[in-house]
């Protein structure tokens, strides 16, 4: 069986591609298509495979600036040729599951949420976007709402991380999706006795708008507790603009400083609305609490006072009033690394090779071979 994975770009190494890496595990053969390909970006299990970019990638400055040729983007999935892989899988986020399959191909998309800059987040971008980016917006984002619906269909199965994707894909595209959550490597993280946690709270990952960094760190300016900040992104300057003297903004840091910090903190606060959110999971899997904004995601994975606590409004009060309510309770570490494996990466793996060999038996009962490959793994 010959099997293709379609992955928007391979810029680096966030939850998406963690997903691919695992997608990659399964399926060893797998040749991988995206748009952009920036090989010293990606993971070693990655670049083992046989990577095909379309032709974005050969376009000025595609490794800096391929969303800027995201209405390019469409057209450059419709051009590659697929008609020899009998199991597709798109990982969706941004273009990536209007490949044309062959009428006899499965095609499964595993959606991380349909692209947020043109359906759920579409007015935040935009108010945020430049003079020009704003003019522009409005046309560009019709045409690929036309396309992203109208290329839903090519689809055989969806699959969202969490319930929150689930929903947007019922609601944009009508179809109904199987629910399975993305992998974390939890084994990479430990807790550590509780005489070793410090005296600081921590908030990790990418500084962007909609991730509302900027409402933790006036909280902890408030609060006057010391906060870490772990992470890069567009909105690193003004969070460093912002921070008192309580918030250390440490920016980009190796795996080993994160791996540190997590197990360290106090808590993790974790202001944003995530379609699925790794980050709280990575804290849970190293024993210590979660104080979240109670929408999306992040409502599937933390256990309400058992691994963390909510707060119901992104405001500086709300997340205040969260850390206070946190600070009062007492947490079982075991227990919150006991919930966080719930979403290590070999229930994601089992999950998904139950589904597509489901799938497979059902478009051909006849055809032991993919019967059995789901039965064969599990034994082993």
């Amino acid at each position: 069986m010959k099997v293709a994975i379609i992955h928007y770009w391979l810029v680096g190494m966030r939850g998406g591609e963690k997903v691919v890496e695992a997608l990659c595990e399964m399926y060893p053969g797998a040749d991988i298509y995206t748009h952009v390909y920036v090989p010293e970006m990606v993971s070693e299990t990655i670049r083992k495979h046989r990577v095909v970019p379309t032709f974005i990638n050969r376009l000025p400055r595609a490794r800096h600036l391929y969303k800027a040729y995201l209405p390019l983007m469409p057209m450059a999935l419709e051009q590659l040729d697929l008609r020899a892989y009998d199991l597709i899988i798109s990982s969706e986020s941004g273009p990536a599951k209007g490949v044309m399959a062959a009428p006899g191909a499965l095609h499964v998309c595993y959606c991380h949420t349909p692209m947020r800059y043109i359906w759920n987040m579409f007015h935040d971008y935009r108010q945020s976007a430049g003079l020009l980016t704003r003019l522009a917006m409005p046309p560009l984002a019709h045409y690929l709402r036309l396309w992203d619906v109208s290329s839903a269909v090519r689809v055989d199965s969806f699959v969202a991380n969490s319930a929150t994707v689930a929903a947007r894909i019922r609601r944009y595209y009508g179809n109904d999706a199987t629910i399975i959550h993305p992998p974390v490597d939890t084994k990479a993280f430990s807790p550590v006795p509780y005489s070793e946690v410090a005296d600081y709270y921590l908030m990790a990952g990418e500084l962007v708008s909609y991730k509302r960094p900027d409402l933790a760190v006036r909280a902890f300016n408030e609060l006057k507790l010391n906060l870490v900040v772990i992470g890069g992104g567009e909105m690193l300057a003004e969070v460093r603009r912002l921070a008192g003297p309580t918030v250390s903004v440490l920016g980009p840091q190796p795996f080993a400083i994160l791996k540190h910090r997590y197990a360290r903190c106090r808590a993790l606060i974790f202001p944003g609305e995530e379609d699925f959110g790794m980050v709280p999971v990575e804290a849970m899997a190293s024993g210590r609490p979660v104080v979240a904004f109670g929408r999306g995601g992040a409502t599937e994975t933390i256990a309400r006072d058992l691994t963390g606590v909510f707060f119901d409004e992104q405001t500086v009060d709300a997340i205040a009033d969260a850390v206070s309510r946190l600070s009062a309770m007492e947490f079982d570490s075991d227990a919150i690394t006991a919930h966080a494996e719930h979403f290590k990466q070999e229930q994601f793996v089992r999950k998904m090779r139950a589904h597509i060999d489901t799938l497979l038996s059902q478009r051909d009962p006849q055809n032991l071979r993919y019967q059995s490959s789901f039965r064969q793994w599990a034994a082993t």
